[in-house]
């Protein structure tokens, strides 16, 4: 059998029906729980899938990647309408929702757009061109963004003004509060301002990505006699887009001004002489994706000439304010060589990333918790010799953490008894993001500076984290560590930590295995799995690919591990056969898969075929799903769904019943191409019994009970909030753990 060919369509047509029907997406937006409880209007078994002869599916089995995406970010800006959450957490939420949609045009729309300029070609499993993800992007994001600033001016500055946190807008200022602005402008503000005419000697500026900028038109003549009407001002980064007002003009109340409101207040003091008939804030989008080149000789000087380009890639969305002139909004248009659908007009501030403030009002936060360190790490297991209490502990058995329900601080203090350990000799470590200021870092050049062999596996593009890598690693070099950059071509994204110990004359390896990044804030707001183990086999195996890493062979014969790109799709692969097998032979198979994103093709085929078999397949998926679950025929056996919450899903966990002789893996990879064939990762396998039982009932069973925040997927790719049944006690996975892990009352 062969695909259909679709027509071509220009990038201005409209979508063809039976395109759009294939890869449905939900434009409607949630305002009410009615509305995000809203079902599909298309019967599953309307589903137009083929198989092929050769095994393969049609592309109508595939939702797209990008549109998938989209409706993650969808979930998220939800959570911003949904009164469950405290207020500033809403408006957290709202903030969340902005630098999601800015990193997707800044990479996905980009690319999408890359596609598109090499040719309205389809080269995805989904079938659709690049024209058509493109027209079905603006039509949800286009709406999306007006539901977002709906809910700011008609739902959170309402509420937070009822509790006396106010962005005031210049007529709102009281004369006092107008004089204080003008001498704030006149002291702090117009120093650092640069405005610029356009003119035949002034062209229009090159403004850098995501910049705060405001047009304004002029009558007059200004110094020299010449006539401009034009004039751009760039708002300098180095300025807060929030500025609180002195306690002694609100009586001590949260009451700011936006930024944008002083400049705009106060633009006319920029141009002596000349009249302001106008004056709009914008901000321009870029293309901000690195493009490094596989052959370089240095790849961190490499990167850091491509920083500099991100400032400055190819343009992708115009942000102006609603009243913005249309002549206004069509010449900047024009000026970036944009198209109508990349114009975005927003009812407010262009860039609410800035918007959030460190209000300190516990009432309308989260209810604060401990994050409580394990037990075997909170007792003297080892009095004779306290200062490796964490070895003995190890030692004893694997530890598990689960973070932010665990502290971060175990991994921290592992570090930093190493480097004073005089028994330590080596300590070996993957960074993907970690931070300049981090305690981890720190503890490695202590470790260096006191002479233990410390050798830190840098991923310098790890993505918007570049620039604090590369100074990562020129201090641990300064502080005599080995820095190696990983392999050209795959970013080492596996969480490994190695330390080598002497102990009564012989070599003893102590390893810390995670789910994700060392990095001590991510660790409060992310949920993710590290495994503290002295397990023989695992931390022989870790030392292979460490050897693999910053040497050169043959790929590491592992005894206990699985890695990428060698060795674990292929072992996904083969699992998921084993319980095909299993269910044909009538007897029980059972799949739950908890990551990120699924996206790889293959793997997709693989549940597809292992659901026709009869094994039911349990899906959480954080954001990106290109499979079509509850298809008739196809995935009747298969669900997905996802969960939103305080805190940001991150743990990587695969479990197959395997005849009863359960296997459940932890580790930093999502099934995505990029994962299994492009970086190298690491699964590890949960081996003690009471460990294992943990990670299934609170990380996999826990949640495929959430009634509350949990949203499923059906096979037109729409998602659906759950509601508890009137019956049904409601349940919160999130809140479920923070009760048992951290005694922190429930709510509902």
């Amino acid at each position: 059998m062969v695909n259909k060919q679709n027509n071509d369509h220009k990038i201005n047509d409209s979508i063809d029906v039976s395109t759009k029907t294939d890869i449905k997406v939900s434009t409607s937006l949630v305002t009410t729980e009615a509305e995000l409880t809203a079902s599909s209007s298309k019967g599953l078994s309307e589903i137009d899938w083929q198989r092929f002869d050769d095994g393969s599916y049609s592309p109508s089995s595939y939702i797209n990647r990008d549109l998938s995406l989209l409706q993650f970010h969808l979930r998220v800006l939800a959570q911003a309408a949904s009164p469950r959450h405290p207020l500033l957490e809403r408006l957290f939420f709202l903030i969340i929702f902005s630098s999601n949609m800015d990193e997707f045009f800044e990479i996905r729309v980009a690319g999408i757009m890359q596609k598109l300029n090499m040719g309205d070609v389809s080269t995805s499993a989904h079938g659709m061109r690049p024209s058509e993800v493109l027209r079905e992007i603006s039509a949800v994001t286009h709406k999306a963004i007006s539901e977002q600033y709906r809910i700011l001016n008609e739902d959170i500055l309402p509420a937070l003004a009822q509790e006396d946190i106010r962005y005031l807008k210049r007529d709102e200022l009281t004369p006092e509060q107008s004089a204080w602005m003008k001498q704030y402008f006149t002291e702090q503000v117009s120093p650092v301002l640069t405005p610029i005419s356009i003119d035949p000697a002034h062209p229009f500026p090159r403004l850098v990505n995501k910049s705060l900028n405001f047009i304004a038109t002029l009558e007059g003549k200004d110094a020299f006699g010449r006539d401009i009407n034009l004039a751009i001002v760039p708002a300098p980064r180095s300025l807060p887009r929030v500025i609180r007002l002195p306690d002694e003009l609100t009586g001590g109340k949260e009451h700011h001004v936006m930024l944008s409101a002083v400049i705009h207040e106060h633009i006319g003091e920029l141009f002596p002489g000349m009249n302001v008939t106008g004056c709009h804030q914008f901000r321009l989008t870029r293309n901000a994706d690195l493009d490094l080149a596989e052959d370089v000789d240095d790849i961190a000087k490499a990167l850091e000439g491509e920083l500099e380009n991100r400032r400055f890639g190819d343009k992708v969305r115009l942000e102006v304010t609603t009243d913005c002139p249309a002549p206004i909004s069509d010449y900047l248009l024009n000026e970036f060589e944009l198209h109508d659908n990349q114009l975005y007009r927003v009812n407010g501030p262009v860039n609410l990333t800035r918007l959030l403030f460190d209000f300190n009002i516990p009432a309308l936060r989260y209810q604060p918790f401990t994050h409580v360190v394990p037990k075997p790490f909170r007792r003297e297991v080892d009095k004779l010799d306290k200062a490796t209490s964490m070895f003995a502990a190890m030692r004893k058995s694997d530890v598990l953490v689960h973070h932010p329900f665990h502290a971060f601080s175990p991994i921290i203090n592992l570090l930093w008894q190493a480097a004073s350990d005089p028994k330590v000799l080596a300590i070996k470590q993957t960074l993907y993001r970690s931070g300049t200021n981090s305690e981890i870092v720190k503890a490695l050049a202590a470790a260096a500076r006191n002479g233990k062999e410390v050798t830190a596996v840098i991923e310098l593009r790890a993505r918007f984290d570049e620039a604090s890598n590369i100074a990562v690693a020129n201090y641990l070099q300064e502080a005599g560590a080995v820095v190696v950059y990983g392999i050209v071509g795959y970013k080492t994204h596996a969480k490994l930590m190695l330390i080598i110990r002497r102990e009564n004359d012989k070599i003893r390896r102590y390893v810390h295995l995670g789910t994700g990044n060392y990095h001590a804030a991510n660790a409060k707001v992310y949920t993710d799995y590290g495994l503290f183990s002295a397990d023989p086999d695992i931390s022989e195996d870790v030392h292979k690919i460490f050897q693999e890493l910053t040497g050169m062979g043959k790929p590491a014969n592992l005894k206990k591990l699985l890695h990428a790109p060698f060795t674990l799709h292929e072992k996904l692969m083969s699992f998921i056969d084993d319980e095909i097998a299993q269910a044909k032979a009538g007897k029980r198979a059972h799949i739950i898969i908890k990551v990120n994103a699924l996206t790889e093709r293959r793997l997709i085929d693989k549940l597809y075929d292992a659901s026709q078999a009869g094994v039911k397949i349990e899906l959480i998926l954080r954001s990106m799903c290109c499979l079509r679950p509850q298809v008739k025929d196809l995935s009747e056996n298969i669900t997905v769904r996802s969960v939103i919450g305080r805190f940001l899903e991150h743990t990587r966990i695969y479990y197959f019943y395997n005849a009863g002789y359960e296997r459940l893996y932890c580790g930093s990879a999502d099934w995505m191409d990029r994962n299994l064939f492009h970086r190298v990762e690491v699964a590890f396998p949960i081996e003690d019994k009471k460990l294992f039982k943990q990670i299934y009932q609170d990380g996999l069973i826990n949640y495929l009970h959430d009634n509350t925040q949990a949203w499923t997927l059906d096979g037109n790719g729409v998602w659906q909030q759950l509601q508890p049944a009137a019956d049904e006690t409601p349940h919160i996975a999130q809140e479920h753990l923070l009760k048992v892990i951290n005694g922190v009352g429930e709510t509902t």
